[in-house]
């Protein structure tokens, strides 16, 4: 797999993926009511302008540059399969969006894409959210050094839990 900065051009398959990968989210809740699943290209692309997105491609396919890297590439084997943003503000970067496709899931990919956008901010104070229900979620955070510093209630039946790493 390789990691490497999305351009504007690649933030309307990321979307996709997103409402995609959020499915499993949504079913925590049994509710498509959630952020991820009603974000609009418009608000991908604010995010863009305000920080980096990271896109994760299969080895095989369109290489970072987003060319083809011989004949056999495809436009399957250059599909966006894991994607992760992050944007610094006063000294913290705050991570979010982390998601893998999900015939793609349980093979290393998410820490990598994690460790992947760590590295572009080094040094800095990393931050990050998710719900109390999304228990692999909270487990992958912790195996890879963050630690629970709050819990805010937002409604009866959601709790966000807010996980640091760095300094």
């Amino acid at each position: 797999m390789r990691i490497c900065k999305a351009d504007k051009e690649d933030l309307n398959e990321i979307l996709q993926l997103q409402y995609l990968a959020y499915q499993s989210e949504a079913a925590l809740f049994g509710t498509k009511d959630i952020p991820p699943l009603k974000q609009t290209l418009e608000e991908v692309e604010a995010e863009y302008d305000a920080g980096v997105i990271l896109k994760m491609i299969p080895d095989e396919g369109a290489n970072c540059d987003g060319e083809a890297d011989g004949a056999s590439a495809s436009t399957e084997g250059a599909r966006i399969i894991g994607s992760v943003r992050g944007r610094e503000e006063s000294g913290t970067v705050y991570i979010g969006k982390l998601m893998v496709h999900p015939d793609f899931r349980g093979r290393g990919l998410g820490t990598a894409l994690l460790t992947a956008i760590e590295k572009l901010f080094p040094g800095k104070r990393l931050e990050l959210f998710t719900s109390t229900r999304s228990v692999d979620n909270i487990r992958l955070y912790e195996k890879n050094g963050y630690k629970i510093f709050d819990r805010k209630d937002i409604d009866d039946d959601l709790t966000f839990v807010y996980l640091e790493k760095g300094l």
